[in-house]
């Protein structure tokens, strides 16, 4: 534990699930440096930690997922972020331990909020931009529609050979991840699985 870091030690919570974990998040932002078959939005640091400030400052619950010490993440729970964040390292040693990622990380968004960090050092710094009054859907409202999603798959044998399961979901994941979708969207999407 940190010197003086308390009060972030006393409010932290413990979840059983990753899912239960960012349910109440509109982003969130995976750190891993292992290539996924996935595609996702990459972003070194300080662009991620302006998009992240972006983000927030239009009133959006924004969290970073970080992998356990000995593994990183898995797949499963990098299907659940919008946007990977990477550090440019050297590719034959690209492995950080998870304090150094948590640091790298938090220190970004400290000069962000500072006003320190150059944006313009980033071009590659996703804008996030909302039109209209609808709110940006949140991790629990979004995983209740895949699930649903996902079942009604397993129901009609589009997620078929039962094997290639766990690949075809993640795929799924990912498409609806990378949507940036709002309420409305997801209601008109359960809608559509209704009818």
């Amino acid at each position: 534990a940190s010197s003086g870091a308390d009060d972030v030690i006393d409010s932290a919570q413990l979840y059983q699930t990753t899912e239960d974990a960012i349910g109440d998040l509109q982003r969130v932002y995976a750190a891993t440096a292992r290539p996924r078959d996935m595609v996702k939005p990459v972003m070194p640091p300080r662009a991620a930690a302006h998009d992240m400030s972006q983000a927030f400052a239009s009133g959006a619950a924004v969290g970073v997922l970080f992998g356990a010490e000995r593994s990183g993440l898995d797949n499963d729970d990098v299907t659940l972020a919008d946007t990977v964040i990477e550090v440019p390292l050297n590719p034959a040693f690209r492995s950080l331990n998870l304090a150094q990622a948590v640091l790298i990380v938090g220190y970004e968004w400290f000069m962000v909020s500072q006003g320190t960090a150059d944006p313009a050092e980033d071009s590659a710094t996703e804008k996030w931009r909302e039109t209209g009054t609808t709110e940006p859907v949140s991790k629990e409202e979004l995983l209740n529609f895949l699930t649903r999603l996902e079942g009604e798959l397993d129901d009609c044998g589009f997620l078929l050979p039962r094997e290639k399961r766990p690949t075809m979901v993640r795929t799924i994941r990912n498409i609806f991840q990378r949507a940036r979708l709002t309420d409305q969207d997801v209601r008109t999407l359960h809608g559509i699985v209704s009818g």
